[in-house]
């Protein structure tokens, strides 16, 4: 599997009702469940805001600048579903951000897409009204359809990602993550590292690669970490 879109696809025929991302807030209390359906669905809608609303196309450059959070994968997923390369340094043609971005990013309004997820439960809205300018992911994707097939397909040798280290092309991405290291196939990865991040990347993407799923903990409490664990009979932690 050398696409984001084959490896998705295979685990949807696999096994599409079991879990594949759940996340915690240990702040806040709150607990979402993706499965894989789910999270697919996600993902399209994602990816047709992306391509569909603000004119993203394969080859493009989505900088990511989300916390640890469920959207975190799903912003991914949707870039790399459409050909669209994850960067964390500009030029981009888009910017994907959580409300402690929405300032820094609103200066930047009138050269790129600037997309803000209040990071609320259930990606509902922000309370307030944003900057001119700024487009409210809570608003506009619940228009978007379930389904997404992009018109100029991924290819195997278009750049994933452009990062700290370098570029890593989808072959490249996810040959890696079939064959890491953090969990046995089908296991359950217990991470309080931020998914959407350089370092963290591994974390989301080894589990999709080998059919098992994230446990992601914001704000972790280091008391309830264990009672986490268990409680999601997780078999492994991100190292």
């Amino acid at each position: 599997m050398s696409t984001f879109s084959a490896v998705l696809s295979q685990q949807l025929r696999h096994e599409p009702g079991r879990p594949l991302v759940t996340f915690y807030d240990h702040a806040s209390g709150e607990r979402v469940e993706l499965s894989v359906t789910t999270y697919a669905n996600w993902v399209a809608k994602a990816s047709s805001l992306l391509v569909e609303e603000h004119d993203l196309e394969r080859g493009s450059r989505l900088l990511v600048d989300l916390p640890a959070h469920w959207l975190g994968p799903v912003f991914l997923g949707a870039a790399w579903n459409a050909g669209i390369t994850v960067t964390w340094d500009e030029p981009a043609d888009a910017v994907v951000c959580g409300p402690d971005g929405v300032d820094r990013w609103a200066a930047h309004a009138d050269d790129v897409a600037v997309l803000a997820c209040s990071l609320r439960p259930m990606g509902v809205r922000f309370a307030d009204a944003l900057p001119p300018g700024v487009h409210d992911v809570g608003v506009d994707i619940w228009s978007q359809p379930d389904s997404f097939i992009p018109w100029d397909p991924v290819q195997p040798d278009d750049l994933a990602l452009d990062g700290p280290t370098g570029t890593i092309s989808h072959e490249q991405l996810w040959a890696t993550a079939a064959a890491g290291s953090s969990l046995t196939d089908g296991g359950r990865l217990l991470s309080e590292a931020n998914p959407a991040s350089p370092p963290g990347i591994a974390t989301f993407t080894e589990p999709l690669a080998r059919g098992g799923s994230l446990v992601l903990v914001a704000h972790p409490d280091p008391a309830r970490l264990e009672s986490t664990y268990v409680d999601e009979r997780a078999t492994a932690r991100a190292r």
